[in-house]
């Protein structure tokens, strides 16, 4: 079963009882009667708060956490800041932590060459299915990568898809700080990284660890890793919103509500269709598969239209 993503933009007091996650609104007809509705905490895959009165308690986080569902909280700007993970998300926990640390650089190396052959192929088929590119060249790339992609085909790739994907915004690059619609792909890909994160802790791995990303101060860098594939999905959905708009993209409600919906993206592997959220699943099963030696193969999605 798809698991729920629920967002709170406004005032809230977040609870739990009888293991439902029970949601207060404030009254705003001045009637005297708050709004209270519940969800069953089984169902929730992803909760994000986006407001400054927000309560929740401490009870409601530790069924979360329990329940290994992800909380992202944003800051003034809208935009995620923090996320919690259980700290035990898998009773193999010790033992698959252990495979993940004993992995060979070799092996590493591998996995890394998969993770960018089809992140590249997935960007050739957004670029040529969305904006009707050539890429033949990506595709090329992307069967020429090498083990831990020493050529650095991924960032070549890169600057022949950003500069096509955005024709109507001059010089469009990638930048976390840079102009719209960053802002969107910045939302889109912290929603996907906590997707990401939140299936590495349920099959036991250490979202921290990676198989490239290796930054000191990142503390999902595994995450950051096998979200790669994924990104041209989010790419996808970001294009749709940006060319129905005025070319001025804010983080309204509307907008976000969009993006909250990326867990439940179709994607397709081996030719099953399924939501993004499963896909990532089923990707991060197959990671613990080749660290335990039972594979050598990354489970990931094909970008279809």
């Amino acid at each position: 079963m798809i698991k729920r993503t629920l967002y709170f933009g406004n005032p809230a007091y977040l609870s739990t009882e009888n293991r439902q996650l029970v949601i207060r609104l404030p009254d705003k007809c001045g009637s005297g009667n708050a709004v209270t509705k519940s969800i069953p905490i089984e169902d929730i895959g992803v909760v994000v708060l986006d407001n400054r009165q927000i309560t929740i308690t401490q009870a409601a986080l530790e069924s979360l956490s329990e329940n290994a569902s992800a909380v992202i909280v944003c800051d003034s700007t809208h935009h995620p800041v923090s996320l919690q993970l259980p700290l035990d998300g898998n009773t193999l926990q010790s033992e698959r932590f252990a495979a993940q640390i004993r992995a060979s650089l070799p092996l590493k190396k591998q996995l890394w060459q998969q993770t960018i052959q089809c992140k590249i192929r997935n960007q050739a088929m957004v670029l040529s299915s969305i904006r009707n590119c050539e890429t033949g060249n990506m595709i090329a790339w992307s069967s020429q990568v090498k083990s831990g992609d020493s050529d650095n085909l991924e960032a070549r790739a890169a600057a022949y898809y950003w500069r096509n994907m955005f024709p109507s915004v001059p010089d469009f690059t990638r930048d976390r700080y840079g102009c719209r619609p960053n802002n969107l792909l910045n939302y889109g890909y912290a929603i996907l990284r906590a997707v990401v994160a939140r299936a590495l802790v349920v099959n036991g791995l250490l979202p921290t660890l990676g198989i490239h990303h290796h930054n000191r101060y990142n503390a999902y860098c595994l995450a950051d890793d096998i979200m790669e594939p994924y990104r041209p999905f989010v790419d996808a959905l970001v294009v749709d919103i940006f060319d129905n708009s005025d070319g001025f993209v804010d983080l309204t409600t509307s907008v976000k509500s969009r993006l909250l919906s990326i867990p439940t993206i179709d994607v397709v592997i081996d030719g099953c269709r399924s939501p993004l959220m499963n896909g990532v699943g089923r990707t991060t099963y197959s990671l613990y598969k080749c660290f335990s030696g039972e594979s050598r193969k990354l489970v990931y999605p094909s970008f279809t239209l």
